[in-house]
């Protein structure tokens, strides 16, 4: 029998059915991702497979420097073959890790590949996994549509054009909907270099000059519109620290004053005028009907030599440990007193935060139209894994409701990354089938693959309402 074959993952006669007959075929609904539009808008075709499969993918690079593989075969100037080749190398000491699965899924899906990827088969992998490239099917919207994917939400800074959007939008030839969300992270990074110049792009975007506060709102709201236009109605934040310190306009408006003339700003003040930017969002966003997310708990950039030589998500992050009860409940609570709290999805990066996230969900549901308002998102980047889902479900589960939760998402630039989604059902499938056959859950199809079809893709279609 083949590695990947058709129950891989599913461990139980009753996760079996639950998979096969309302699982496996539901569209996939992709609400965050971080592909690049332009590829999608040109229809990208791919010169091998290290392009698509190496390219930018910073769970195989870390996985490669792990094995000791020097940076020349990573992200340097050895030949395409050679970097494939090391990875393939590398895939022997990957068992136990996401990647043994997810790789050897992706081949399987986009190659018809069945092969054990070692050093030994590379070479056969190599012109087995061309020649399917060099057809002239193999290309980004075609990896999509036989993907099955209805939804693709990209991640899209507030000063993008989304010219690309609108060119995938008006080729009435490619049905899948990929629409921008809002990342607006570099408007709160204050305390960031180039702030400023920032600004300056802001300013003339919009054609009017950001100078204070009430200017920068203005903006930023302009931008919101924009973007709704467009079709956005999900935002998405990097809160690698979750902040809030209570302000006042005035502090803000001084706060902002200084950081435009290039003054440098103190901690309270940065996260003063972060808090007041996330408050000022989430009202825009409530009276949009948007769902705004919070990706909590990154620790970036940790190698500063390998950061100067080659910048930022090159696979040189990690898990925080800092405390976030307390600040989200108040960056929440703010913008509840006046009903300004917008649906919200919170992902902790944090294992350990689990139970917190999981509790913290009920201080703030809301009538949304018979959807769960405020959301646990999937075990995300390093709990992107069996462990680290399942842990975020039984969580999930015991503190809230499982059964209204909005399912998976890549989080992913590559486009054969969607075996994920396959990956997250099989082991939701398994995981009820294993409360079923423990007598802890009724053995009734109708009632468990309803709640496995509105988790795999219903609940999402219904949450984010585009």
């Amino acid at each position: 029998m083949a590695f990947i074959h058709d129950n891989f993952m599913l461990k139980n006669e009753t996760g079996k059915k639950l998979y096969h007959e309302y699982a496996k075929d539901m569209p996939i609904y992709d609400y965050h991702c971080h592909l690049d539009p332009k590829l999608i808008a040109e229809n990208k075709r791919f010169k091998n497979i290290t392009e698509i499969w190496l390219g930018g993918d910073h769970y195989k690079w870390r996985a490669m420097r792990s094995t000791g593989i020097s940076e020349e075969y990573i992200t340097g100037n050895k030949s395409d073959f050679e970097k494939f080749e090391a990875f393939c190398a590398t895939m022997p000491y990957c068992i136990g890790n996401p990647l043994y699965h997810w790789s050897h899924m992706e081949l399987k899906m986009y190659f018809g590949i069945e092969d054990t990827i070692c050093p030994e088969n590379a070479k056969t992998i190599w012109e087995k996994a061309n020649k399917v490239i060099e057809g002239e099917a193999f290309n980004v919207r075609t990896l999509i549509k036989e993907s099955n994917v209805a939804m693709i939400c990209t991640t899209d800074d507030l000063i993008d054009t989304l010219e690309h959007h609108r060119a995938i939008k008006e080729d009435k030839s490619f049905q899948t909907k990929v629409l921008p969300a809002l990342r607006p992270d570099k408007l709160l990074n204050i305390d960031k270099d180039g702030f400023a110049d920032y600004m300056k792009k802001l300013s003339d975007i919009v054609g009017f000059d950001v100078k204070d506060v009430k200017s920068l709102l203005a903006a930023v709201e302009n931008r919101v519109d924009f973007f709704h236009e467009n079709g956005a109605r999900l935002s998405d934040h990097a809160l690698d620290t979750v902040f809030f310190e209570e302000y006042t306009e005035e502090e803000i408006a001084s706060v902002l004053e200084k950081a435009l003339s290039g003054e440098t700003l103190t901690a309270l003040e940065t996260a003063k005028y972060k808090s007041f930017v996330l408050v000022e969002l989430g009202k825009m966003y409530k009276k949009r009907d948007w769902a705004q997310q919070y990706h909590i708990g990154a620790l970036r950039n940790n190698n500063t030599r390998m950061f100067n030589k080659m910048g930022a998500d090159i696979g040189f992050d990690s898990i925080n440990d800092e405390l976030v009860a307390r600040p989200l409940s108040k960056l929440m609570d703010t913008l509840d007193r006046e009903d300004n709290l917008p649906k919200t999805i919170l992902y902790n990066l944090n294992g350990r935060d689990n139970d917190v996230i999981g509790t913290m969900l009920g201080n703030f549901q809301g009538e949304t139209n018979g959807v769960m308002k405020i959301q646990f998102g999937s075990g995300w980047w390093f709990n992107d894994q069996k462990d680290g889902m399942e842990k975020q479900m039984i969580s999930l589960a015991n503190l809230s409701l499982l059964r209204k939760f909005v399912g998976m998402l890549t989080d992913s630039r590559s486009f054969i990354s969607y075996p994920r989604h396959d990956y997250f059902r099989r082991i939701l499938c398994s995981l009820l089938g294993k409360w079923v056959e423990e007598g802890e859950v009724p053995e009734d199809y109708a009632l468990l693959g309803q709640m496995v079809k509105e988790i795999s893709y219903l609940n999402a279609v219904k949450y984010f309402n585009m």
